[in-house]
């Protein structure tokens, strides 16, 4: 009975087919190769001469940042440029009073001396503006003309500050300017803006333009020329600072 149960038909679930094999594609290998090949070529030489300019360029730069050094250097050994000098060596005040109006008159002569230490450098001053201040204030300017300075040269200049102009002065400015009338001396400052241009042989190598300030502290004098407390004005060296640059 068994057996012909076994031997019989089979009823249950159908048995799936073996799985067959998919079929392979042939890429094209040597394409892609080739492709390849020739991605990973550009990009190295693109990598390659990318290297080889940015080096060219860090060179370039580097040599120009030595020559101009060195030129620097050797043009100083043989300029060995110095400062310009300005001294204000007498100043005469015959006029300095205020009245009810806040109107300061004024009568200012000032002896300058302006002085070019350097043995191959002459100067071009092309302008020259001066101005007179009074605790902070401007009350007078002038122009001075042109001039040339040779190397190894003292030149002098002579503003004159005649005239009368409105000054308010605050109540503790006020209370200086009682002092100072008082000691017969006052503070002036003194200033100075000007435009120069250098001359090396040949050759114009620069354009600055300094600004020159002088603390004066300047003694009234009557109009015989003597001082009515006996002060005598002191010979001033100047301060100033300047912008430069090579070309103009």
């Amino acid at each position: 009975m068994a057996g012909n149960q076994l031997n019989g038909a089979y009823y249950g679930p159908s048995i799936p087919p073996p799985p067959q094999p998919k079929p392979r594609r042939h890429r094209n290998d040597d394409g892609c190769g080739i492709c390849s090949c020739l991605c990973g070529c550009v990009r190295g030489c693109c990598g390659c001469i990318f290297n080889c300019i940015l080096g060219l360029i860090c060179k370039i730069i580097t040599t120009i940042i030595v020559i101009i050094v060195i030129l620097g250097f050797i043009f100083w050994l043989i300029v060995r440029p110095n400062v310009v000098k300005f001294t204000v060596n007498d100043a005469t005040l015959t006029q300095f009073n205020f009245n009810e109006t806040n109107t300061l008159h004024y009568d200012l002569a000032l002896n300058v001396t302006v002085r070019n230490p350097n043995r191959r450098v002459g100067i071009y001053y092309d302008t020259i503006e001066t101005m007179a201040f009074y605790k902070d204030v401007q009350f007078a300017n002038q122009t001075l003309g042109r001039f040339f300075q040779h190397h190894k040269n003292t030149s002098f200049l002579n503003p004159v500050f005649k005239d009368k102009q409105v000054v308010i002065l605050n109540e503790d400015q006020n209370k200086e300017f009682d002092k100072e009338k008082i000691d017969g001396v006052y503070g002036i400052d003194f200033k100075m803006l000007i435009e120069m241009r250098f001359k090396f042989g040949w050759f114009k190598i620069g354009h600055a333009k300094p600004k020159v300030r002088c603390d004066l502290k300047v003694p009234l004098k009557s109009h015989n020329g003597s001082s009515s407390l006996g002060n005598v004005f002191q010979a001033t060296e100047c301060d100033w600072d300047y912008k430069w640059r090579l070309w103009h």
